[in-house]
């Protein structure tokens, strides 16, 4: 069954890069609604934004969304990884400000505040994107993949020459919970190089050692250094899974990302649509439900770093 919030759900906080107040309410929706924003500081207008493939605006530092009016939202990952590793399909976004609230700088705190208010099964089946092909794409060095497999796996490989972080891989099968368990914890990152470079340029106005892990050559500037040894690459695996919820349904095959970013991530989902056979929509049945993320999600299992 598809499955849309109990009952909305308040989050506050800055921006990463605007460094704005924002203010965002989730709530719930009907069947086959979809994940849909709505700016509320906007007057006029289109003020809606569907959150799917194809209104990404492909940038380097996160995903944005922007509708046929012009009307954007930006670092959508954190908590489209959270709603579809709660399980969540169907949910309205209200938000009176450009950006997502960046909190913690993971996706735990959307978990946690999601999972406190519960989730509610509707009358529907849930309509699955199975993959049929292996689809590639390949940009400087880096590559994304869509595998064929009777579930959602990720798999990610990142190499940065700081040592604090160096060379990490990881893969998961993504049923059971895995994604509150294992990843959802785990916060942005990025080199004190870039931060000075993003600062001069205008951007993540918003971010502190308390929202994100900064790390300069071997040391881990953020307080209390990594929740993880390699926190670096579960948060890409996190980005990856908040990135491949924009499908438009829940994905059963296996996604392998090698230095791979949001703007690669979005051009996999293009590439993958745009091949003949690729992709076969599927109605979900009880067996097929329980392969698919949220579903064994406990909540004693979800991290209490928010």
């Amino acid at each position: 069954m598809q499955n849309t919030l109990k009952t909305q759900v308040v989050f506050e906080g800055v921006g990463l890069h605007s460094g704005e107040q924002v203010r965002m309410v989730l709530r719930p929706a009907m069947a086959g609604y979809g994940i849909r924003f709505r700016r509320t500081d906007i007057a006029l207008g289109n003020t809606m934004i569907p959150a799917i493939w194809h209104l990404v605006d492909r940038t380097p530092l996160c995903t944005r969304l922007e509708n046929e009016a012009g009307v954007s939202v930006s670092t959508v990952e954190h908590v489209m990884a959270a709603l579809m590793g709660c399980g969540v399909h169907n949910a309205q976004i209200d938000i009176d400000g450009p950006e997502v609230p960046i909190l913690d700088g993971s996706s735990a705190p959307f978990v946690r505040g999601i999972m406190a208010q519960g989730v509610r099964p509707l009358d529907a089946p849930v309509q699955t994107i199975k993959i049929m092909k292996t689809v590639s794409v390949e940009k400087d060095g880096a590559r994304a993949t869509l595998r064929p497999s009777d579930r959602l796996e990720i798999a990610f490989s990142i190499d940065f020459e700081d040592a604090a972080i160096g060379r990490q891989s990881k893969s998961l099968d993504m049923r059971n919970g895995a994604f509150a368990r294992e990843l959802c914890d785990s916060r942005t990152f990025c080199r004190q190089a870039d931060v000075d470079a993003m600062h001069e340029s205008g951007l993540a106005l918003g971010g502190t050692l308390d929202n994100a892990v900064v790390v300069d050559g071997e040391d881990v500037l953020s307080p209390g250094g990594f929740r993880h040894a390699d926190e670096a690459v579960r948060h890409k695996m996190l980005d990856a899974l908040g990135d491949l919820a924009l499908a438009g349904g829940p994905i059963l095959g296996r996604y392998e990302g090698v230095r791979a970013g949001h703007a690669l991530t979005n051009t996999l989902l293009r590439a993958l649509f745009d091949t003949p056979g690729a992709v076969q929509l599927v109605d979900c049945d009880a067996e097929m439900a329980l392969r698919l993320p949220g579903q064994g999600l406990v909540w004693a299992e979800i991290p209490k770093v928010a």
